[in-house]
């Protein structure tokens, strides 16, 4: 069965929305194999439709964390829960959004459940659907704005020890000017960051820190 790239002409003529073949998909991302294999390596697609970039990403991450982590279902289920909190994904349109945290999810769950059997966590699953929602947002990367009219925020997962994770929001505007070459006035309360090695903005929020399963308990 061939694959559907557009949904419909209108959508296409409205948003100029079409869908990339696996193949292209797989073959783009061979470019930077090394990275979609990295854990924690961190990836945005600013028009994530339905998630043909982000679940093949998502995959060669989860098949990373089986090949290293496997054996013990403690690690397995942190990492598996690192490599979903560095997936980000932004569309125009509500139900490709709804979409993509569903089919990231799915993927996500089915291999979870597989490596952990009796050991798998209903917590752990919800945390996972909380740290979608916060990922995959339904804006315009181009106004940088989401659909209420409000930033684009995002939130950065880092796992600290153990279980534990901390989570600092920030604008994608101000991340996004980091890329001008020329330092401005806005800038000069950047921090750096030891993890990314470079300066970045403050965060507009900082979370407690928390164990990863009671993620969803918290807002």
């Amino acid at each position: 069965m061939a694959e559907r790239q557009v949904k419909s002409k209108q959508r296409v003529a409205d948003h100029g929305e079409v869908f990339t073949a696996a193949r292209e998909v797989n073959a783009m991302l061979d470019l930077v194999k090394p990275e979609t294999e990295r854990i924690d390596s961190r990836f945005l697609e600013p028009a994530c439709g339905e998630g043909a970039f982000l679940t093949e990403i998502l995959r060669r991450k989860l098949a990373a964390v089986k090949s290293r982590y496997g054996k013990s279902p403690y690690d397995y289920e942190r990492y598996a829960v690192v490599a979903v909190t560095s997936i980000y994904g932004v569309d125009i349109l509500a139900d490709n959004v709804e979409a993509c945290r569903k089919a990231l999810f799915a993927i996500w769950d089915e291999e979870y459940t597989a490596n952990m059997k009796s050991e798998a966590s209903e917590a752990c699953r919800e945390a996972v659907r909380f740290i979608l929602r916060k990922n995959i947002l339904c804006g315009d990367a181009l106004t940088l704005l989401q659909a209420d009219g409000s930033p684009i925020i995002f939130a950065e997962w880092s796992l600290v020890t153990g279980s534990q994770i901390k989570r600092r929001d920030f604008a994608l505007a101000e991340l996004l000017s980091g890329h001008e070459e020329q330092m401005n006035m806005d800038m000069l309360s950047w921090e750096y960051d030891e993890e990314t090695q470079a300066y970045i903005p403050a965060p507009v929020r900082e979370h407690p820190i928390l164990d990863y399963r009671r993620l969803a308990q918290y807002e």
